[in-house]
């Protein structure tokens, strides 16, 4: 493959002339530039992507920073990845995946480079370094959650805190008032991820609103993990007749397969809600009610946002997606 070198000796000029004739910085005599033209035909030289930003035309290309995290799902994770790049199609656009654990580095190497028109964030944590990088850089970008600080950001999620009250309301129209909440795995609170602590907050405040008796556990993946969380949840909330699971699938289809061998049938003995999963209930056995997690909502529209910003027509603000509730037949009211 040519490169600025093979241009610069084919044409007969210095490299510096050649940046310049491509980047249209400086006045470059015709002759000179027609030389330089003939060049890039004859190698078929292809501009690098800064050359090509510098002349003032676009790459269609979105840096996608998506770091896997320890504890990190990625079956959820890559369903995010996937909406993405397929709204990002839509546009003509192809995606540039950056996957390391610290992004920064990644993010300033190709928007330094020229290599991109924008930037998504993608599993943002409640204080996040990418964010303040993002504002630094000036680049187009959406944030795909809600960190603590918002100030100069586009960020689009669905609205957690709403999910959490949705839920908890769905069970206590039903009659529940003992009710446990499994989360993720400790691992993501601890890192401070931004959506497991946005619906937990939100429901513990929605049951003590209401005069709930509700307690919380995370819970580790693994049938041991699935049952020390219920275990413990049950010796929380003696008499509990409903429990809410914001976590990933695994811990689901364990907790089911625990409740069988215990003899604890849905909805009869237990009503269950899966809260903001990102997969599919219907195939579980029971099937669970849901509150979806629509990745391909949030990510088309975090395109979508982009690309008006491109286009000059955003300014920076917060959208919240409203959950819906699928009812499968999972809870049953309080008898």
């Amino acid at each position: 493959m040519a490169n600025i070198h093979d241009v610069a000796r084919v044409a007969g000029v210095s490299i510096s002339t050649v940046s310049y004739a491509l980047s249209g910085k400086r006045s470059i005599a015709e002759s000179t530039r027609r030389r330089i033209d003939e060049a890039v035909q004859q190698l078929d030289y292809r501009p690098n992507a800064g050359a090509r930003m510098l002349k003032g035309t676009k790459t269609n290309i979105l840096a996608l920073s998506a770091p896997l995290h320890a504890g990190t799902y990625a079956p959820a994770h890559m369903a995010f990845v996937l909406s993405v790049a397929t709204a990002a199609r839509k546009f003509d656009y192809d995606v540039l995946l950056l996957t390391q654990d610290e992004a920064t580095s990644g993010l300033r190497r190709v928007a330094r480079s020229s290599l991109v028109d924008g930037i998504i964030l993608l599993d943002v944590s409640t204080v996040d370094v990418r964010t303040d990088l993002v504002r630094e850089l000036g680049l187009p970008a959406a944030v795909i959650g809600i960190p603590s600080d918002t100030a100069g950001l586009t960020c689009v999620d669905l609205d957690f805190e709403a999910a959490g009250v949705l839920s908890l309301r769905r069970l206590t129209e039903q009659g529940h008032t003992r009710i446990g909440l499994i989360g993720q795995v400790p691992l993501v609170y601890e890192r401070g991820s931004n959506f497991p602590a946005r619906f937990r907050d939100s429901f513990l405040a929605e049951a003590e609103r209401q005069g709930v008796t509700v307690a919380f556990v995370p819970s580790d993946e693994g049938a041991a993990g699935v049952r020390t969380a219920f275990d413990t949840l049950s010796a929380a909330v003696p008499g509990m007749t409903a429990v809410v699971l914001n976590s990933n699938e695994s811990v689901q289809v364990a907790l089911l397969e625990l409740l069988r061998q215990r003899g604890i049938r849905v909805p009869d003995d237990l009503s269950l809600i899966s809260a903001c999963s990102s997969f599919d209930t219907a195939h579980l056995d029971p099937p669970l009610d849901i509150i979806p997690l629509p990745a391909d909502l949030s990510c088309t529209r975090a395109v979508e946002l982009t690309m008006s910003q491109l286009a000059g027509a955003v300014d920076p603000h917060v959208e919240l997606i409203e959950p819906t509730y699928v009812d499968l037949g999972s809870t049953a009211p309080v008898t």
